[in-house]
């Protein structure tokens, strides 16, 4: 398998899954005539980020990464999101600059070194397939997790079936 298919597919399926569950929040926001809002700002606690800033965060993992690995400019996205609507345009921005890399730009992105900040004023650098293990994938999918886990909290009727973009 290459580094590509081990990648790419992957962020695909779950921006594609994310865009489905905010359909159905929004869905569950007007049958239960709930504010938007109410579940655009919710969070499993208060410490935690909102839904919003969740399904912002699952976007730039999953470009961020593609760019890093391949050796593309990384794109930089101001979170200005506020409605459902601009949630899933910056998901459908998202997975159409994750498709328009190609197999070949990964090649030896594995073993490559790549340099992402971890904080404000540090940066760690890893090998790409560390890289992708034990920090692309794990806040990836950190991210979307958790933006289901705040609608099913709020009881939208949503299930793992709609997590991985089977329902």
């Amino acid at each position: 398998m290459s580094f590509y298919d081990a990648t790419v597919p992957a962020f695909l399926q779950i921006l594609g899954s994310l865009s489905g569950l905010l359909t159905k929040a929004e869905a569950h926001c007007e049958a239960k005539k709930i504010q938007p809002e109410v579940l655009l700002n919710a969070r499993l606690y208060p410490d935690m980020l909102p839904l919003t800033k969740q399904v912002q965060l699952a976007c730039d993992f999953a470009g961020k990464c593609c760019a890093r690995l391949t050796g593309s400019d990384v794109p930089t996205t101001p979170d200005t999101e506020k409605t459902f609507e601009e949630l899933r345009q910056r998901l459908a921005k998202t997975i159409a600059y994750v498709k328009t890399f190609k197999p070949a730009q990964f090649d030896g992105a594995d073993t490559k070194d790549v340099t992402f900040p971890i904080g404000p004023n540090n940066s760690m650098t890893l090998k790409g397939q560390e890289f992708v293990n034990r920090t692309a994938f794990p806040n990836f999918y950190f991210h979307a997790a958790t933006a289901h886990g705040i609608l099913r909290h709020n009881g939208v009727e949503i299930g793992k079936r709609d997590f991985l973009g089977m329902a």
